[in-house]
């Protein structure tokens, strides 16, 4: 009898020991995708996407760490190349074109001598599209009086748009350890693309056939093989071994525009990884439903507001007002947003109307990373509690009035009287 029951002790704890090993082991998956979207599973080591309209980032991954983003830089060497030529301005093909490696179109598609000709126009196609290496070159060199020079214009032109952690050293990508960015700030250049009509047409070819001044054909295809596919209008690839597979891509789906990026993910044989990323984010981003901050009608927060109940008499009194919004306020639950959303109140039209909520009496302004969205605030205080509170100021104050109209009446009769004598 004892061994039964010694038995059935070792077989119990030999099965809470169990249990609880499970349950560790659940925890720690769990805590290993805890910078991924929980519905999602990417190999991109950092990812985002953008609703294009509001500036929301909906999807967030690792997207301020530094990273290599190889041929996805040529977005920005188009925006300089909008900027200083037109799309029938003709570029030289230069020697700096023509040592470019691999990825070119001298090297792969078909010889091209220094000193040929060639429209902006065909140069940007053959770099977006084809991803030339040489056609970039090509484009710095004809912008300025050489590579140093171009490289300048492409840091002052980050500078400008206000990237913090970007430094270029090459106009097409190739890898260099000063040569990187970061997923959000590659957002803000791609965006930045997106927004010139001449890029966004470039990037919207499957294919473009031109020729140089030698009469040389060349006919380049998108390296984006999501092009056309479920709403994506454009984009641009990108490779270096150190950078891993890179791509920027936007998409349109019933009128609401979409960017997405993946760095460093994985080159396997058939090249899908990355774009099997993209789709996953996308369609993630596209189908997730926004949180809600603060629901329609609930009070928000109560603040004190410097009121005057007499209206123009200067006198003030503090009051509590407990504000809300008519419409919900949402916001997408990602990284990004748990550390940095912020929200701020502007009181700014404090009288017995708004305080009733017959007219707003302010603004809650909810500041993410990339969009900032106001909505109108409300006084939830009763019309009969107001007055309520003020009747002591009321009484005071009518009691004053009559009393001031008394002297003036008895001032008037006494003036009155004196005339007459």
């Amino acid at each position: 009898m004892k061994k039964s029951k010694l038995f059935l002790i070792l077989t119990f704890i030999i099965t809470l020991s169990l249990a609880f090993n499970v349950c560790v082991s659940s925890s720690v998956h769990a805590s290993s995708n805890s910078t991924d979207s929980p519905q999602v599973s990417i190999y991109g080591k950092s990812a985002l996407t953008i609703d294009m309209q509001t500036g929301e980032i909906i999807y967030a991954k690792d997207i301020d760490k530094r990273l290599y983003p190889a041929s996805t830089t040529k977005l920005l060497t188009a925006i300089l190349l909008t900027e200083n030529k037109n799309k029938n301005d003709v570029l030289k093909y230069t020697e700096g074109a023509k040592k470019q490696p691999e990825s070119s179109l001298n090297v792969n598609i078909h010889p091209i001598d220094a000193g040929e000709t060639i429209s902006a126009e065909d140069v940007m196609d053959g770099m977006l599209l084809f991803s030339g290496n040489d056609m970039a070159y090509m484009i710095a060199d004809n912008i300025e009086k050489g590579e140093p020079d171009f490289i300048n214009k492409m840091n002052e032109k980050a500078k400008s748009l206000n990237l913090k952690n970007t430094h270029f050293v090459t106009p097409n990508g190739l890898h260099n350890p000063d040569h990187y960015t970061t997923t959000y700030e590659l957002s803000v250049i791609a965006n930045e693309a997106f927004q010139n009509p001449w890029i966004r047409e470039t990037i919207g070819k499957q294919e473009s056939t031109f020729k140089s001044s030698k009469g040389t054909t060349f006919t380049v295809k998108n390296t984006n093989k999501l092009l056309g596919k479920n709403g994506c209008i454009g984009g641009k690839t990108g490779y270096t071994s150190q950078a891993g597979r890179c791509l920027v891509a936007f998409y349109d789906r019933g009128g609401r525009k979409m960017l997405g990026i993946v760095m460093n993910s994985v080159y396997d044989p058939n090249d899908t990884f990355v774009f099997n990323d993209m789709e996953k984010i996308i369609d993630l981003s596209y189908s997730v439903k926004p949180a809600v901050l603060y629901g329609k009608n609930s009070t928000i927060e109560t603040k004190t507001a410097d009121y005057k109940p007499l209206g123009i008499i200067p006198f003030h009194s503090k009051i509590s007002v407990p504000l809300y919004v008519k419409d919900d306020i949402t916001y997408y639950d990602n990284e990004i947003n748990k550390d940095e959303l912020s929200t701020s109140f502007n009181l700014s039209n404090i009288n017995f109307s708004s305080l009733t909520g017959k007219t707003p009496i302010g603004t809650i302004t909810i500041k993410q990373r990339n969009s900032t969205k106001s909505y109108k605030l409300y006084s939830s205080i009763n019309k009969s509690d107001l007055i309520k509170k003020y009747i002591p100021e009321y009484i005071a104050f009518a009691a004053v009035l009559i009393l001031l109209i008394c002297i003036l009446v008895k001032f008037f009769v006494s003036f009155k009287r004196k005339s007459k004598l």
